[in-house]
């Protein structure tokens, strides 16, 4: 199973995909959280052009795919900001959740701890995604999240609740 995090930056993604690891792990599954900001340093020469970054998420989700066919969940948290990227993941992934988490621009902008949208705002850093730079809603995720007042562990919760994901983690459990 691949569950993929998609958002704008500060959405909640990280936080809301080390919250599920940690839920697989005591349910002693085997799991691996792949996030953008740590992957990202195994390719230092990608850019956040479009290009460079559907080049990113190409690689990720092949990784996510070889993950999955050896028994591993995944758990991606990627701003992904393009509709296509996404969907090429979905396509090569055989048991892929998408979720959106619907957070507003100004909750992630408070989020913020970093300062990267005011970096992007004063014209220091470019093609920001959700400032200078497109972010591409989905049009069907498996699920959509909005984190805008809701805590960690109610949205692990919706989640855990939904009933693809109990039908897919019910046989995940099965198969282990």
């Amino acid at each position: 199973m691949v569950f993929w995090f998609t958002g704008l930056p500060c959405s909640g993604k990280t936080t809301l995909a080390l919250s599920l690891v940690e839920q697989f792990k005591m349910r002693n599954l085997k799991v691996e959280h792949l996030d953008g900001d740590v992957v990202r340093k195994f390719y230092p020469s990608l850019g956040f052009s479009k290009k460079d970054r559907n080049l990113h998420i190409t690689l990720i989700s092949m990784l996510s795919s070889m993950l999955e066919r050896n028994g591993i969940i995944v758990v991606a948290s990627f701003v992904s900001p393009y509709v296509a990227s996404r969907d090429f993941a979905r396509t090569h992934c055989q048991d892929f959740f998408e979720i959106y988490l619907s957070t507003s621009l100004e909750i992630c902008e408070q989020r913020d701890v970093k300062g990267m949208y005011k970096k992007a705002r004063a014209g220091e850093i470019k093609s920001f995604t959700g400032v200078d730079d497109v972010y591409e809603i989905p049009d069907d995720p498996e699920l959509l999240i909005n984190t805008n007042n809701r805590s960690v562990d109610d949205c692990i919760n919706e989640i855990l609740s939904n009933v693809s994901v109990s039908k897919a983690l019910t046989k995940v459990l099965q198969e282990s």
